[in-house]
């Protein structure tokens, strides 16, 4: 924290952008939620002030998650009752916490790099996808569905083509040439003047307001359904909280709900720190469970005063990277934002059009997707490639978590067919059968090794070679034993090299 306001000329824009992101993102999932739209925007701020203040990661942004609304919707519903909800969100917390001081943070070390590079241009892909109907001025589902079936009864390919029978002449134009100005921003001839300090989603958002209000009571007209509403106009301040229930600790479903809001908002934030930690210019690494331990409080605080639950995530951490986010006080200005906002200009955000935001987000969604991250993997070899496909596809056509089970499970049987096909190399000259064993010999590399000594033809001579071997599993050797046996009668003459220690 000592260093917090070092790099203050990058962070605060990107604060800023990350603000006018985050803000929909939160009323949107909210919404999707079945809760208050000032629920969303609670978690928004606990996000970007509480956690951001205590997470050890230096750009990730937290926040309510798309990811948690298949959770949080049918709690609310089987409670009955969203201040019950919010104890079991604080429960989650606790628990979150005593994950953290245990360490399961760790687990996070164990998603392989492939998997998470899947998982960035899955997002990324799925923000182009979600976001060009609200570009064309459609905006019937909400802001942050990340589901592949989504709550307007369409999914995500089909929203596309049924966007295209509703669009807005004016909401297209203004997501157009936001995005020109976005494509202009990043060129030298920008940021070598002094508009380089200058955010262009700033410049985005402001155009979008000018057209709104220029464009009032015209036929071109950006109309209110197609502009942000912070749903708090006219309504008194006491309204904006709700607090947690604690009558109900006798159910059992409280503690069910809570500790999966723990478990899923906790796999979330770590696929979302990996991720992070992969997008960050300086290649930090975040404590995991540090991280672990911020959520927890975070989700603690955000439940208390009637907020949803808070994951760290990939989006909102995008925007802030690709914005010049380098430390966290860009995550922390995002959440102060919102608090001043709320308090001081909430008319504002009316003149805001999704148009304009959808503008920033599918930048943001194609420097995730870039082309050249699909080449760079495939020239690592099929065996990375087909993991980031199966990663890309499931995620897109299911959700998150299920897309990333679905990478380690292909990533796992394709370690399991290298092993098994590359388990040992057979070389032959003549009579002469020369067999080189790998480092890890282990009984996956048994039926591999087995198929090799059964074809070996008779009066030839075999070497089995282990000098490579650094774990040579029981299995391995009762094997080449019992082929020694069978050797004397098929004439088999055997040598092998430099015998080590079996494990």
């Amino acid at each position: 924290m000592k260093n917090l306001f070092k790099t203050w000329k990058q962070d605060i824009p990107a604060g800023l952008v990350v603000f006018l992101v985050a803000v929909p993102l939160c009323l949107g999932i909210a919404l999707a939620s079945g809760a208050n739209p000032f629920a969303g925007l609670i978690a928004g701020i606990m996000g970007g002030l509480v956690v951001g203040a205590i997470s050890g990661s230096s750009i990730g942004v937290s926040g309510p998650a798309a990811g948690l609304v298949t959770i949080v919707a049918p709690a609310i519903l089987d409670l009955g009752s969203f201040s019950i909800f919010l104890s079991a969100v604080v429960i989650a917390g606790v628990l979150q916490i005593i994950f953290g001081i245990v360490k399961a943070g760790y687990l996070s070390y164990y998603f392989p790099n492939v998997v998470v590079k899947g998982m960035l241009v899955a997002i990324g892909l799925q923000i182009i996808f979600k976001q060009w109907p609200h570009a064309l001025g459609y905006d019937k589902d909400y802001e942050g569905d990340e589901s592949f079936l989504q709550a307007d009864g369409e999914n995500t390919f089909s929203e596309l083509y049924h966007s295209l029978g509703y669009v807005t002449p004016s909401a297209l134009i203004v997501c157009v040439v936001s995005i020109l100005i976005l494509i202009l921003w990043d060129k030298k001839m920008i940021q070598k003047t002094f508009l380089k300090f200058v955010p262009g989603p700033l410049i985005v958002v402001l155009i979008g307001i000018i057209a709104t209000v220029s464009l009032d009571g015209s036929n071109w007209a950006i109309e209110v359904q197609h502009r942000v509403d912070l749903g708090i106009a006219g309504k008194p301040i006491k309204e904006f909280f709700t607090f947690p229930d604690f009558t109900h600790l006798a159910d059992t479903r409280i503690y069910v709900i809570a500790f999966t809001i723990a478990v899923v908002a906790s796999l979330e934030s770590l696929l979302s720190v990996d991720a992070s930690d992969k997008l960050d210019p300086k290649k930090r690494v975040t404590p995991v469970n540090r991280e672990l331990i911020a959520q927890g409080i975070g989700n603690v605080l955000s439940g208390a005063i009637g907020g949803l639950p808070v994951t760290q995530v990939v989006v909102r951490t995008s925007a802030n990277v690709n914005s010049g986010g380098t430390n966290k006080l860009a995550t922390i200005t995002h959440g102060s934002l919102i608090v001043l906002s709320v308090m001081l200009v909430p008319f504002l955000f009316g003149y805001i059009p999704y148009a304009s935001l959808a503008a920033i987000l599918i930048m943001v969604g194609f420097k995730l997707a870039k082309p050249s991250v699909f080449k760079t993997v495939y020239k690592q070899g099929w065996l990375q490639f087909i993991p980031f496909i199966v990663t890309i596809g499931c995620i897109i056509f299911t959700n998150l978590l299920v897309g990333v089970l679905c990478g380690l499970i292909v990533s796992f049987l394709v370690i399991l067919y290298h092993n098994f096909k590359l388990s040992h190399y057979l070389e032959k000259d003549g009579e002469n059968y020369n067999i080189r064993l790998t480092e890890h010999m282990t009984f996956l590399n048994k039926a591999s090794l087995l198929k090799t000594l059964t074809n070996i033809p008779n009066n030839v001579k075999v070497t089995i070679d282990q000098r490579d071997v650094k774990h040579l599993a029981h299995d391995i050797m009762e094997s080449i034993e019992d082929f020694k046996i069978r050797a004397k009668d098929k004439n088999i003459e055997i040598e092998i090299l430099t015998p080590i220690e079996t494990i």
